[in-house]
């Protein structure tokens, strides 16, 4: 099935289910998916009910919508995002992106876990996207380009939003909220990153690294969505440290800054919908 017709044919499954129409579309990280549960939740939709939906598989995704509030605002949050180690074609990987945005989402807030690079960075910090680095990963804009989706050559100049970057600055700020900014960087995983990796990805001005959310922002910005990133440093990169990385560490440090995470996220939701 051709990409376009199989987001064609979701976003029908979708109308068959509901007609809500979201202002901001929020992705939630490895470990982040807690944050539903602040959510006043109109309709939930399983991926496995959407027709062609990649599902996901990796831990702690629930693999759902949430559509309904937050802080007054219409929000479709997803409860786990697929990834390209999946084994899902890269236009599978950004559908999710690409359904939210007919959906008619004008935002997309998208958070994940990652790993530190800058040695400025330490577990439990949270960073605000401001630039990305994709060349390791395939585009997914490679292939066929319908008119109605976006120019064949998007400008990429301002992947994120600078006023949504300032809003989010802003509320960390009046939340008395430490955070960092910097450049995300994404790989293809699911292997964590050799030392040696990680020391190339810092000389390039990578400050964090993980293994999603950049190839969605394109997406979006293909579409002309605007686009916010906010990063949990789940742990520092292969060979900042003698500890050897694992998964549970992931879900121990998004437990770890959950409260700061909530009021971050909730009270920029709120903002960014005042402002729209």
């Amino acid at each position: 099935m051709e990409p376009m017709e199989k987001l064609d044919r979701c976003l029908a499954a979708v109308r068959k289910k509901t007609d809500f129409v979201p202002e901001v579309a929020l992705v939630l990280g490895s470990g982040l998916g807690d944050y539903g549960n602040v959510v006043d939740v109109e309709t939930v939709i399983p991926y496995s009910e959407i027709e062609g939906f990649p599902v996901s598989t990796a831990p702690s995704h629930a693999g759902r919508f949430l559509l309904g509030t937050v802080a007054g605002v219409k929000v479709a949050v997803m409860q786990g995002r697929v990834h390209y180690y999946e084994g899902y074609p890269m236009t599978d990987v950004v559908l999710p992106a690409r359904l939210l945005g007919r959906m008619g989402a004008k935002v997309l807030f998208l958070t994940n876990a990652a790993g530190g690079i800058n040695y400025t960075m330490h577990a439990g910090d949270l960073m605000l996207l401001r630039d990305q680095i994709t060349c390791f990963v395939p585009s997914p804009l490679i292939g066929p380009n319908p008119g109605d989706l976006g120019p064949r050559f998007p400008d990429m100049s301002r992947v994120y939003d600078e006023e949504l970057a300032g809003i989010i600055r802003d509320t960390a700020a009046r939340c008395a909220i430490p955070l960092k900014e910097g450049v995300y960087c994404q790989l293809t995983g699911p292997q964590f990153e050799s030392p040696a990796e990680i020391r190339m990805l810092r000389v390039l001005g990578a400050d964090a690294v993980g293994m999603s959310t950049a190839v969605e922002a394109v997406a979006a910005r293909h579409m002309g969505m605007r686009v916010a990133g906010v990063s949990c440093i789940s742990n520092l990169g292969c060979g900042m440290t003698n500890a050897p990385l694992t998964s549970e560490e992931v879900g121990e440090t998004a437990a770890r800054v959950a409260d700061r995470f909530t009021r971050l996220v909730t009270e920029s939701i709120r903002a960014i919908g005042a402002a729209l």
